[in-house]
């Protein structure tokens, strides 16, 4: 019975601070503009910039383009919950929490699981934008679906790793810095924008390399044959060991702090 009420009030301490986020969120706006401009904003610029250039058309780019946009977007998303958890270290509000009656890992994941709405809302916006540039899956809505669940997964389990990230850093602006590094890394250095062979033979090698690379392969790939391949269980496979590695990590250095 012990259990069950500990486990009964964990998770309504964990909505409770998941709301309390989602609260700052909906009172910032500017929050959301990497999940909203960002994803819009490139998506137009790399499709009518070099669409002709890489495919001979918009067109015929998008099937490229919108899974790589869509991989970027979570990255950027993701990289959104280490500056957040380390500006409310520094503000003290982590040690207010301390003292009230509630479980002591609530808000951290408060923190990760409120951050779920902004994976939520880049998905839809980066495939939303792709559509209406004329992008048109040849498979149904459910697989649709499911890749946008793979892609809010994938940056759920990195947001773990940026999370831990946060916990370590000496401040905000650090967090940001090493977010913005990676995403950029992690994006360009993959096939996310254009096909792997047209890259030199070092940079094919960074992109096999590259984790990015492969969930986006597997979302091409459920995309085009409209069917569940085995890197797409591959990608899930590892965001479970991601989960699994860096959870455990964030809430050591949540307890260290």
């Amino acid at each position: 019975m012990d259990v069950q009420k500990h486990n009964g009030s964990l998770v309504m301490n964990t909505a409770t601070m998941a709301y309390r986020n989602l609260l700052k969120t909906v009172h910032n706006p500017d929050r959301f503009m990497d999940v909203i401009v960002q994803p819009v904003m490139f998506m137009l610029m790399f499709g009518y910039l070099f669409g002709g250039a890489i495919a001979g058309g918009v067109q015929a780019y998008l099937p490229t383009i919108v899974p790589g946009i869509l991989m970027q977007t979570m990255l950027s998303a993701a990289s959104g919950s280490g500056p957040q958890i380390r500006e409310d270290l520094d503000s003290g509000v982590f040690d207010r929490f301390k003292s009230l009656p509630m479980a002591h890992i609530a808000p951290l994941a408060g923190q990760l699981f409120a951050d779920s709405l902004r994976l939520v809302i880049a998905t839809i916006t980066s495939l939303t934008t792709g559509y209406l540039m004329g992008w048109r899956p040849a498979v149904g809505f459910g697989w649709i679906i499911v890749i946008a669940l793979l892609a809010i997964f994938t940056g759920w389990a990195l947001s773990w790793l940026f999370a831990l990230v946060g916990l370590l850093a000496k401040s905000a602006s650090a967090v940001q810095s090493f977010s913005l590094i990676a995403m950029l890394v992690l994006s360009f250095m993959s096939n996310a924008f254009v096909p792997l062979h047209s890259l030199t033979k070092p940079l094919q090698v960074i992109a096999h390399l590259n984790p990015v690379t492969y969930v986006i392969t597997a979302i091409r790939q459920i995309l085009a044959t409209g069917s569940w391949t085995h890197e797409a269980g591959l990608v899930l496979g590892v965001d479970v060991v991601i989960v699994l590695i860096f959870a455990p990590l964030a809430v050591w250095a949540y307890d260290r702090n």
